[in-house]
């Protein structure tokens, strides 16, 4: 079939700031080369008509009734993100659109994004519209709320929409603003690795962890004047946090500490100490495990044969945890040895093996007429 126009969105991976971004704070993803790409024409009649290149399966969604889609195994988010885009007030052309995501599932560096993200900037495209990023961004996550009933932040999609190649984006989740950070890490590589485990969102204990977060900003508020618990400064933190129980006082204190941390990657980025970075990853690895409890066996497993490695610098989990991706800043001449090392012993303590990408920092939303 031919098609009129292709349309990109980026997977993200989150260099720092994890379980910070629903907290108001702000994280420091970027963009990758791995991607989920539509290719879509208008048909001139009412329906969606959604085909993918990973699998037969082919559905037809009406444009006129499109909330009956919700527990599609294939195409919930692409009828989430048609609703969402008809509500805002935007025109919805009935289309055909082929969906090929290279994003891998359940990995951690948000397919589901990368699906939303192109899905809405097809729509856009043969709807003649100008593509607006940040409101595609607001839209994507809307339709991952509100659709797909995952609790999420807006770090995922504003990097899948607004990704810049080479540069991290530094995203004010707050008040949704950002600045880009060039990402040079000189004679190191950003490994990617994912541990295979299945894992999903909204069955994880991620809106849980949402609900303690707000739990503890309810309580701090009481004793300090903030908007969201990323306003919370560690020395405010350290002086109030007897007045909050157990886990919540565990995963207040991730967040007020990661979002320092962030602040330091960003200072240690743009002045070239790659050592201080991978330093802080580790920080954050070990805060996700013990203060917030979202890594799993797994997960510490690669982050610390990672971590144990010579010419690895710092590693972390990133995403929602539960499963799905590490990074780990490691020397481009031990790359190879890295790989095989860390994966030999994944392989040898969970009885399966982890995958390893190779992705570029790059672009965002990309589009081509065909």
């Amino acid at each position: 079939m031919n098609y009129d126009y292709k349309v990109s969105a980026a997977g993200r991976v989150n260099i720092i700031g994890e379980h910070v971004d629903y907290c108001g704070g702000k994280v420091f993803p970027a963009a990758l080369s791995l991607t989920n790409t539509v290719y879509v024409k208008a048909n001139g009649t009412d329906k969606i008509n959604l085909s993918w290149t990973t699998t037969d399966f082919k559905v037809s969604l009406d444009i006129n009734d499109l909330e009956k889609y919700a527990d599609l195994k294939y195409g919930n988010y692409q009828a989430g993100c048609a609703l969402v885009w008809k509500n805002a007030g935007h025109k919805l052309l009935g289309c055909d659109m082929l969906q090929d995501c290279k994003v891998p599932f359940g990995s951690g560096l948000s397919s589901s994004a990368a699906i939303e993200v192109s899905t809405l900037a097809a729509l856009a495209v043969i709807a003649g519209e100008k593509i607006d990023k940040k409101e595609i961004a607001l839209l994507a996550q809307k339709a991952e709320r509100e659709y797909a009933k995952v609790n999420c932040g807006i770090m995922d999609q504003y990097a899948s929409a607004n990704g810049l190649k080479d540069h991290a984006i530094l995203l004010d989740c707050k008040n949704v603003s950002h600045e880009y950070v060039p990402f040079e890490l000189g004679d190191c590589a950003l490994v990617i690795a994912n541990c295979n485990k299945p894992h999903s969102l909204v069955t994880s204990k991620y809106n849980e962890r949402r609900s303690e977060t707000e739990e503890a900003l309810k309580l701090l508020q009481t004793v300090l004047k903030v908007d969201c618990l990323a306003d919370v400064t560690p020395r405010q933190f350290e002086e109030y946090k007897s007045i909050l129980p157990g886990k919540v006082k565990d995963r207040a204190e991730h967040v007020v500490y990661e979002c320092d941390r962030v602040s330091k990657s960003v200072e240690a980025m743009k002045s070239g100490d790659i050592k201080r970075l991978g330093k802080l990853l580790c920080e954050s690895h070990a805060s996700l495990r013990d203060k917030y409890e979202v890594t799993g066996k797994e997960l510490d497993v690669l982050a610390e044969s990672a971590q144990n490695f010579d010419g690895c610098l710092g590693s972390r989990m990133t995403g929602a945890g539960f499963g799905g991706c590490t990074i780990s800043i490691v020397k481009k001449d031990k790359v190879d040895e890295f790989k095989r090392v860390v994966g030999e012993k994944y392989a040898a303590e969970i009885g399966y093996d982890c995958s390893f990408y190779e992705a570029e920092i790059a672009d965002g939303i990309i589009t081509e007429k065909l």
